[in-house]
């Protein structure tokens, strides 16, 4: 719900900070007044398009802010964090607009598009009157709103998810069939290539293991004198290095006899000693191992040239020709099997058109029978607000596909066209005057009757729909007496699902208020200031008494405003 609105150098406002309540607050000031510049303002921090000239003359910039707790609203939190904004249960939405032309947006102190801030809106509030928040008039919403009514989201879901399955099994038959012409032309080379590859058989990691032996090979003679000299110096020739350690560690062995300050040293002398003789040992057994072998070498030098070879060809890496190999041998194989891969695909597409169609028909039979029920309720509802001959019909259409190959749905004998949603397409025609065919929502008058049509919708739909807040920009065009009365009970039972905020100038509909605004127009003698204020109960029932009567307020005036807001006579 929206609990705060604050609006700074924005039109006739210079400054000005309104709290919202649960529950029907409704906003009554005299013509004039600036109460459109309220929900101008609140538009346009709802995204709406920004224009310089609702700068407040001699300031820099407007500025506009919404307060809306969004504590329970998770569709706000999935979007909020998509966009990667942190998610607070309080959102900020702020909106500033320069006198020279630029338009800022933030969502909780983060800037954001003005795209995002109105996809926010949208999630937020619906606002009925002169304005673009206005749900029942885009066609694209009305399939929700009769599934929301009916409450089909899990079947709808269903739907989906196998729509998704089988679109992605659509999508690789026809990548596939795509690739057919490229497969075969290119086949001839792939066998070759792979002919030429496997022959040579190279290994991971083998170029590294020929280059290191290579050079083995290559210094081998180097090695052997070395590693026979190492030999000799340690452990062979005479002063050896193994036979002077022993030598030491025998002595320090004595002197530990006579004095333990000598034992570390023994040991360690005993530890040295050991250490050369088996490093000894190696170098011998190392020495014994060399190999003076001119073939190998020679092997080893050819084999190197034949993977430089490949390298050249195939990637300019060892792990890129066998990566290559491993690429061409699935496209030969899919290529020598397309028929029956393509054939395979196929088979799981056309069983997964049997799950789509069972739950497409099982879907669309279920929104037949939504739509009588709010056919039914809604002319009802209209006829309590003063529309007595209306028909309305939520009509659902589906599109023959022109494709049947790619058709997801087939029912009976026909293909159809589908989207994630189903197979329907969902669009709300109505007829106010008798005699007169139904049309399409969004072709019918606005005004008075326009907005009654969609508080009717509203009272049907209202336990169902997601927005919080609901917005009437004077509902009561039009209207006056009795149905005035019908159209504020509406809001006020409306007001138990959503918080609603209306504009109204008919007392009928301001003595429901749970809470009650004036906005007025004060003139300084240099400028006009548009304010707004919350009344207090003997303010509200003056305000009444004022839409009633006029500005002249007599005490019978004020009695017949304390029974219609059916306040206790004193």
């Amino acid at each position: 719900m929206l609990t705060k609105l604050s609006i700074k150098n924005y039109a006739l406002i210079e400054e000005l900070s309104v709290e919202f309540a649960h529950g029907l607050n409704i906003i009554t000031g005299e013509t004039g007044a600036g109460k459109s510049i309220i929900i101008d303002a609140l538009s346009l921090v709802l995204g709406e398009r920004a224009d310089t000239s609702v700068v407040r003359k001699g300031t820099e910039k407007a500025i506009v802010e919404a307060f809306f707790d969004v504590a329970r609203n998770q569709q706000v939190k999935r979007l909020l964090k998509q966009h990667e904004i942190e998610f607070s249960d309080e959102l900020i939405l702020r909106r500033e607009v320069s006198v020279k032309g630029q338009s800022r947006s933030f969502i909780n102190d983060t800037p954001a598009t003005t795209a995002l801030l109105k996809d926010v809106g949208d999630i937020l509030v619906d606002l009925h009157g002169q304005h673009e928040h206005q749900s029942l008039l885009r066609t694209e919403t009305h399939i929700d709103l009769l599934d929301d009514f009916g409450g089909l989201h899990a079947l709808v879901e269903e739907f989906s998810k196998a729509y998704n399955e089988a679109q992605t099994l659509l999508k690789n038959i026809r990548a596939l069939q795509a690739k057919e012409q490229q497969l075969m032309d290119r086949r001839a080379l792939y066998e070759f290539q792979i002919k030429e590859i496997d022959a040579i058989g190279p290994r991971a990691g083998e170029e590294e293991e020929l280059e290191r032996e290579v050079t083995i090979l290559e210094n081998a003679e180097r090695l052997h004198s070395a590693t026979a000299r190492l030999y000799t110096m340690l452990y062979e020739g005479d002063n050896a290095v193994h036979d002077q350690l022993v030598l030491a560690r025998n002595e320090l062995e004595s002197l530990a006899a006579i004095d333990t300050t000598f034992e570390e040293s023994h040991r360690e002398a005993s530890s040295a000693a050991a250490i050369v003789d088996e490093l000894a040992k190696f170098i011998q057994q190392y020495n014994a191992r060399i190999e003076f072998n001119p073939e190998r070498l020679e092997g080893i030098r050819d084999r190197l040239g034949h993977l430089n070879l490949m390298k050249k060809k195939y990637g300019g890496s060892l792990d890129a020709v066998i990566a290559h190999r491993e690429t061409i041998g699935k496209e030969f194989e899919l290529a020598t099997n397309f028929q029956a891969e393509v054939a395979s695909l196929q088979k799981q597409f056309d069983a997964h058109r049997k799950i789509t169609s069972e739950i497409a028909g099982r879907l669309s039979a279920k929104r037949h029978e939504v739509a009588r029920n709010v056919n039914k309720a809604i002319v009802k509802e209209l006829a309590a607000l003063g529309i007595a001959h209306a028909v309305f019909n939520a009509v659902i259409t589906v599109v023959h596909a022109q494709d049947t190959s790619t058709a997801v749905v087939k029912l009976g004998k026909d293909y159809l066209e589908a989207s994630p949603k189903g197979t329907d397409a969902v669009e709300f025609n109505i007829s106010t005057n008798i005699g007169e065919d139904p049309k399409p929502l969004v072709r019918v008058a606005s005004g008075g009757e326009i907005s009654r049509i969609m508080l009717a919708m509203k009272m049907i739909l209202a336990k169902s729909d997601r927005l919080p807040l609901l917005i009437f920009d004077e509902i009561d065009v039009g209207v006056s007496g009795r149905i005035a009365q019908a159209v504020g009970q509406s809001l006020k039972k409306l007001s138990q699902f959503h918080q609603v905020i209306s504009i109204t100038h008919l007392p009928q509909i301001a003595g429901l208020a749970d809470t009650h605004f004036v906005v007025e127009k004060v003139d300084d003698g240099k400028r006009s200031v548009t304010r707004m204020r919350k009344l207090e109960i003997e303010e509200r029932v003056t305000e009444v008494a004022k839409l009633m009567s006029g500005a002249n307020v007599t005490e019978t005036g004020m009695e017949s405003a304390k029974e219609l807001m059916r306040l206790k006579q004193t």
